[in-house]
């Protein structure tokens, strides 16, 4: 059984055409749709999801929700999503027959061919922004690593189109160009038409001042996508143009590492490791000894720079200024729901 995860962008053909040619057994599939864009790009990208829940309906027999993704260009949001997601549908199936389990007083009614079944959560990477992109794909990485026994039931993919059609717009744009001028340039627009040609309004003489108009803007147009490409300009983001894209741990968390984590989430930054590991043995209802301090700093070792790379450490004197780095940010946001069963 597999669940198909898939951010919806400008795509059709590379979210289900490669599903279909390859005969995927798909029986689940999650559509996210960007609302962040011009209304224009948003009402797109809305009915492409419309018609991809159809066919994955239709064609593949597959189960098809649409969710939506608030912030296509939150690389943050996106990775937390991404996690809770992925995490969801790995263990539905276990949730699914513990309910079953549940209602039937405790007997499992499953099918006995279930184990031999297990879920594979696929992630499509084509489409959407890239931030979406690479969130989604950094957060099936760093689950694969925590949940060893799972990682291969979690699979990223891609798949290249057969052609682009920005340069076959093009090109049809520049051959409509050229006909707009062959038109300005003639006498076709000056009454050389059959019927009416006093400008009435009544649809038998072209204008010639909007064929012009439309000359210029076609003709900015193919200036710009010649000169510039398909895209212009760098769009600011936050209070930035750059969106950093962190690289997951190849690592698991140890409990301990844990809690160093959630208390650096906590408090944002100790002025030394000192300074966290009195905060730890407070929370901890612990002594706070030489011991107890060395331990605190193993860990924070084992997490920085050197290691697992999930906390950073900028020498101050003697001091060392403790905060977490931005997969170690990501790691705690993604685990939040943990904390909290810790601080039960």
């Amino acid at each position: 059984m597999q669940t198909h995860i898939v951010p919806v962008g400008f795509d059709y053909d590379r979210m289900i055409a490669p599903l279909i040619r390859d005969q995927f057994d798909v029986d689940r599939v999650i559509l996210l749709e960007g609302t962040v864009g011009s209304e224009a790009n948003v009402e797109y990208s809305r009915n492409i999801a419309r018609k991809l829940e159809q066919d994955f309906q239709n064609l593949l027999g597959a189960e098809t929700v649409r969710e939506q993704l608030t912030d296509v260009y939150d690389y943050d949001a996106a990775f937390e999503r991404a996690f809770d997601l992925i995490n969801a549908e790995l263990d539905r199936d276990e949730r699914r027959g513990a309910d079953a389990g549940g209602e039937a007083g405790g007997e499992d009614r499953g099918d006995p061919d279930d184990d031999e079944a297990e879920r594979e959560v696929w992630v499509n990477l084509c489409s959407m922004p890239r931030p979406v992109s690479f969130a989604f794909a950094t957060a099936a990485h760093s689950i694969m690593v925590e949940r060893q026994d799972d990682r291969d039931r979690i699979h990223t993919y891609y798949t290249a189109p057969e052609k682009y059609l920005e340069t076959e717009l093009a090109e049809e744009l520049r051959a409509n160009r050229d006909l707009l001028r062959e038109l300005v340039e003639s006498d076709a627009l000056a009454g050389g038409g059959s019927g009416d040609d006093d400008g009435d309004g009544d649809g038998s003489v072209v204008d010639p001042d909007r064929v012009a108009d439309r000359l210029e803007t076609t003709t900015d147009l193919l200036a710009e996508f010649d000169e510039r490409g398909t895209t212009i300009g760098a769009k600011r983001i936050g209070d930035s143009h750059v969106i950093e894209l962190p690289v997951a741990s190849f690592q698991n968390v140890k409990p301990f590492e844990e809690l160093v984590l959630f208390t650096l989430g906590e408090h944002g930054e100790f002025a030394s490791v000192s300074e966290l590991a009195e905060t730890l043995a407070a929370d901890l209802n612990e002594e706070y000894t030489d011991s107890f301090r060395s331990k605190v700093i193993y860990n924070v070792d084992r997490l920085g720079p050197g290691g697992k790379g999930y906390i950073e450490q900028e020498e101050h004197g003697k001091s060392y200024r403790t905060t977490l780095s931005r997969i170690g940010q990501l790691w705690v946001r993604a685990h939040a729901d943990e904390d909290r069963e810790l601080a039960r």
